[in-house]
């Protein structure tokens, strides 16, 4: 595993991207990979969702139909697969798990399991897995495409997305790439790790504020 140093990122050496510019740049760098796979870390056990009518049906606490929209989304992400496919270019995601689980993580992870039954390779680690690079603090969130660009996400502390910093030195998108790829190796899949783990836990505690 590398360390530390190899994947600290210099948000200084990269360019700030506010969120609907970030968001415009993913698209169109990605559109364009050809040929090379993608990456994409997640660390973080609690995000909030924007435009998502599953997670606002979490968020008032109606389990049942948050699940339900979620497999309603199976046909779009059979397409995004198909024709990442087509590209030569997979995204693979490798998502970090702490127990006990966030309420946040169980409904995503449901989330992620439609998305590896409709093609895309997710992966779940442990915690334990990147915790020994973690004495100074948490690993940051990072998306990688391609091999040319790196985008470490930011979140707001309520965990709204807050656009990303960009990076293209090959160094730091390198070692990301090969960080996260070794993760991936050995890794869980995700519907085997969801049917292991999460699909028969209660409906998580979360209700509307």
């Amino acid at each position: 595993m590398l360390d530390r140093t190899a994947l600290t990122l210099d948000r200084a050496r990269g360019d700030r991207l506010a969120t609907d510019a970030y968001r415009q740049d993913f698209r169109q760098r990605d559109g364009n990979v050809i040929g090379r796979d993608s990456w994409k870390f997640e660390r973080l056990q609690h995000f909030e969702e924007q435009s998502s009518p599953s997670w606002e049906a979490f968020r008032r606490g109606d389990w049942q139909t948050a699940l339900q929209l979620l497999k309603s989304r199976r046909d779009r992400w059979e397409k995004i697969a198909r024709e990442d496919r087509e590209r030569g270019s997979v995204f693979h995601r490798v998502r970090v798990v702490d127990e006990p689980l966030t309420p946040y993580l169980q409904w995503e992870l449901h989330a992620l399991r439609v998305q590896g039954e409709s093609g895309t390779p997710v992966r779940v680690v442990g915690a334990e897995k990147v915790r020994p690079l973690e004495i100074a603090g948490l690993l940051p969130e990072v998306v990688t495409l391609g091999g040319q660009v790196l985008y470490e996400v930011l979140y707001t502390e309520s965990g709204l997305l807050d656009g990303a910093v960009r990076f293209e030195d090959s160094g730091p998108i390198g070692n990301w790439e090969a960080f996260v790829h070794g993760l991936y190796e050995d890794g869980e899949d995700i519907v085997s790790y969801v049917d292991r783990h999460v699909a028969q836990l209660p409906a998580p505690p979360m209700r509307a504020e």
